[in-house]
This record gives C-alpha cells, sequence and structure tokens, in this order.
C-alpha cells in the first residue's frame, strides 16, 4: 500500500506542480551558471547508493567546499537558492526519486557516504526502509543550517550532535513506520513549510 501511495501521490503532485518546476527552472538557469538540477550520491535502502534529484540552489562546484551549509548566508548558494531553500523548493524534484522507486515521500532522509560510514550497527536499521522526502527528523531540524552556524566546529557538531538526534527519531519511525502515520507526517511537513 505505501508503494502505492507513493506511485499515485507523486504522480499527481509531478503533473499538479508542473508549471511551478517549469517556473523554478527557468529563474534557477538565469541566476547562474550550471546545470538545473543537483544529482548527488545518497545512501539508500539496503545500503544502496543511487542519485538523488534537486534543484541547484548553490554555485556549480561547491559541493567540493564542504558537504555542510551553515547559517542563512552562505556565500555559496545562489540569489534564487535562497528563496527555494526557505521553502524546500529544492526537494520538489525528488518526486521523481519518489516515482522511480528510489524513496518514499516519507522516510529518513537519505545521507551521504561519508556519514554513512560512521553509522553504528544498530543505526544501520535506518537503511531498512526506503529513505524519504520528508521525516519527523527533517522536521525538527528544519532550521538545522541556523544552528550549525553556531558551532565553533559545524561538522563535528553535525557528527556528534545533529546527526546522533537524528538517527535517534528515524530509528523510532522505522520502528512505528504506517501509511496512516506516512500522511500525519505530510501534513504535518506541509504546515511547518507554509506556517513560517
Amino acid at each position: 500500500m505505501k508503494r502505492v501511495f507513493d506511485v499515485l501521490a507523486s504522480g499527481l503532485g509531478l503533473l499538479v506542480i508542473s508549471p511551478v518546476f517549469l517556473f523554478l527552472a527557468v529563474w534557477i538557469k538565469l541566476d547562474s551558471k550550471g546545470p538545473v538540477f543537483y544529482r548527488q550520491v545518497r545512501v539508500g535502502r539496503a545500503n544502496k547508493d543511487f542519485r538523488i534529484f534537486k534543484f541547484r540552489s548553490m554555485r556549480v562546484g561547491s559541493d567540493k567546499k564542504g558537504l555542510i551549509t551553515v547559517g542563512g548566508h552562505d556565500p555559496r548558494v545562489t540569489r534564487s537558492g535562497y528563496f527555494i531553500r526557505k521553502y524546500k523548493l529544492d526537494e520538489f524534484p525528488q518526486l521523481i526519486n519518489v516515482f522511480t522507486g528510489d524513496m518514499s515521500l516519507v522516510g529518513p532522509r537519505p545521507e551521504v557516504r561519508k556519514y554513512v560510514d560512521m553509522y553504528t550497527a544498530e543505526q544501520m536499521h535506518v537503511l531498512d526502509v526506503k529513505p524519504g522526502v520528508t521525516s519527523l527528523a527533517s522536521i525538527r531540524y528544519r532550521n538545522e543550517n541556523e544552528l550549525l552556524e553556531k558551532a565553533a566546529d559545524p561538522d563535528r557538531y553535525y557528527v556528534e550532535v545533529v546527526m546522533q538526534d537524528k538517527l535517534a527519531i528515524d530509528l523510532e519511525y522505522v520502528r512505528k513506520a504506517s501509511l496512516g502515520y506516512d500522511i500525519k507526517l505530510i501534513f504535518h511537513t506541509f504546515w511547518e513549510i507554509v506556517s513560517k
């Protein structure tokens, strides 16, 4: 049922928001040089790599200067990028990943290999389910960039504090995942975006 829901919802979502996709694609191309999409390798279910779709919000090559974005005014972020990140519009193309089966609408957010290699045996159980576009952990850490900006060593703080807490939340999701809970989290995510 979860897969059927994912296919129907992501397919309908892609059709409905296609005009928004087109507008954002043109804006991104006019705003800075580079592709419309950013395709980064993430780790999915069963510890398998896949390429995630995101609207590009940073200048080309920015990921080589660090994987973590800190603060609300990272100079690597483009003008259009500030807007699409604020309202999580950069995540919309992941509906493609959901439709093709690499992701689900709800599930632990997929990490890069660098951080997955740091997981304990227990934490690896977050890979028992498909990664999601949204999760309770991503809702709770919606302003993660601002939090990391305050840390003396953002990467270390992410690994030792933020990542540990997010994994604990995600493991709880894995234990009680259901279609009803997924729908609840989708509405919760929507409310968080439109209310701030």
